[in-house]
């Protein structure tokens, strides 16, 4: 059969009354990523040629996050909720425009694998005019039922408050997303009724009234986590426990080592390379690549930074955007790093805050030393040279440039360059008073008079 162009229908307009929060349920984020994202990210995966977003009125941020993940996308708006079938329908204009097959995905279903997705697609490449993806859970309470004959189609689906209770005993339930490929969608979409229990719009009933005009609708298995929908803050805590169950065994399957994968925290775009090391703790947030052979001790937080092959970090060390790391350097516990660089080899090892600077190969950054690179309007930049020293407790006021080899002596406020190979040194005279410290103590014993 030849290929059929793909329309993707996300359905973005809820409120998430139940998630008390200012924020659209579709923008809640899941491993650093909203929830729209992800579901925009599995459509392109499955082969969307052109994608339609619904949101409620009043959305921007909604709208914003559409275009930013998928730039070609159509926004619609729903102006009343009057369920899903009347959702659809507020992509009329873009269905109107499309032939070819059109997938119906729910904003607040984030977990629905790829794969999934191209296997409703490959049911109605097998000849089936629509695919209702299903599934098993331990309770079915409170789900759709999907009913089916005894050829295995989908006759219908039942909502929980309208099923009678032999329907209520089906294990198989309505997972939400379905795929279409029957002519005349609009005009079957058009002929759902709202005589139900909430008297609403739904889009499962599509496959009945199919089914009646000879269309044929089948199942498609999904598990139990790809079916999560989120409609409170406890299903988004588990909804990211499955994500980052996926994500930890992704990563251990791709070659790095973690030793307590249940207390690393990934985002959806971490990449690691091949034999990097994570220990305990450890939270990457989004934008952090790590290299071969990286080691990340316990206790870490990242942000939008690269690790380079070879290099350690940690532990308690914290990496802000722009840090990166570069091959076989050491951060070590209690240094923070953001916009700045260390080049091969360099360290910086304990205590430390580098931020908006370079600091170059085979470099030392002592303990206590603070790059000052905020004057309280500007960020200015520091540059410390391939193989300088700069001793522990030393301040660098930026901007201001350590050249190749230059020594910075402990305690030292530098707001000067420091040309290479140069001792700098900036401190107050030592003041040492001899016995000053026994005759103070001695002062501080002696009884005191009465009043």
């Amino acid at each position: 059969m030849a290929e059929s162009p793909l329309l993707v229908v996300a359905l973005a307009a809820g409120k998430g009354v139940r998630m008390c929060s200012s924020l659209p349920k579709a923008m809640h984020p899941i491993g650093g990523r909203s929830m729209l994202a992800h579901v925009l990210a599995g459509a392109a995966a499955a082969g969307a040629a052109r994608t339609a977003v619904v949101v409620g009125p009043d959305m921007e941020p909604v709208r914003a996050e559409a275009v930013r993940v998928a730039p070609g996308s159509e926004i619609f708006e729903q102006a009343e909720q009057r369920g899903t079938a009347h959702a659809v329908l507020a992509a009329r204009a873009a269905l109107e425009r499309h032939i070819g097959t059109v997938l119906v995905l729910f904003a607040d279903s984030p977990l629905v694998e790829p794969a999934t997705l191209r296997r409703m697609i490959g049911a109605l490449d097998a000849g089936a005019h629509i695919a209702v993806l299903g599934f098993e859970p331990a309770d079915p309470d409170g789900y759709g039922r999907l009913i089916v004959d005894e050829l295995g189609r989908v006759v219908a689906i039942r909502e929980d408050q309208d099923a009678s209770e032999t329907e209520r005993r089906l294990r198989l339930c309505n997972a939400g997303a379905m795929a279409f490929r029957v002519p005349g969608l609009l005009d079957l979409l058009g002929r759902i009724g709202n005589a139900n229990a909430r008297g609403e719009h739904y889009l499962t009933d599509a496959p009945a009234l199919a089914a009646a005009g000879g269309f044929v609708a089948v199942p498609v298995i999904c598990s139990a986590e790809e079916a999560l929908g989120v409609n409170s803050r406890a299903q988004l805590a588990a909804a990211e426990a499955v994500f980052q169950r996926r994500a930890r065994a992704r990563a251990m399957e791709g070659g790095a080592t973690l030793i307590a994968p249940e207390t690393v925290w990934f985002s959806h775009d971490t990449t690691l390379g091949r034999d990097v090391l994570i220990e305990p703790n450890v939270f990457f947030g989004p934008g952090v690549a790590i290299e071969d052979g990286a080691h990340i001790m316990a206790n870490c937080h990242m942000v939008g930074a690269r690790i380079r092959s070879g290099a350690r970090v940690g532990p308690f060390a914290r990496l802000r955007p722009g840090a990166d790391i570069g091959p076989a350097v050491h951060i070590g516990n209690f240094v923070e790093v953001k916009n700045a660089r260390l080049e091969a080899g360099a360290k910086a090892n304990h205590l430390a805050y580098i931020g908006d600077g370079r600091v170059g190969a085979g470099a030392n950054v002592g303990a206590g030393t603070i790059f000052c690179n905020y004057d309280g309007v500007e960020k200015h930049f520091t540059d410390v040279g391939a193989g300088a020293f700069v001793g522990s407790n030393s301040s660098l006021v930026a901007p201001v440039k350590i050249g190749d080899g230059a020594y910075i002596g402990s305690g030292s406020v530098i707001t000067r360059d420091v040309e290479a190979d140069a001792l700098a040194l900036e401190r107050s005279a030592q003041d040492v008073r001899p016995g000053w410290a026994a005759r103070f103590r001695r002062r501080k014993q002696r009884p005191r008079k009465g009043p």
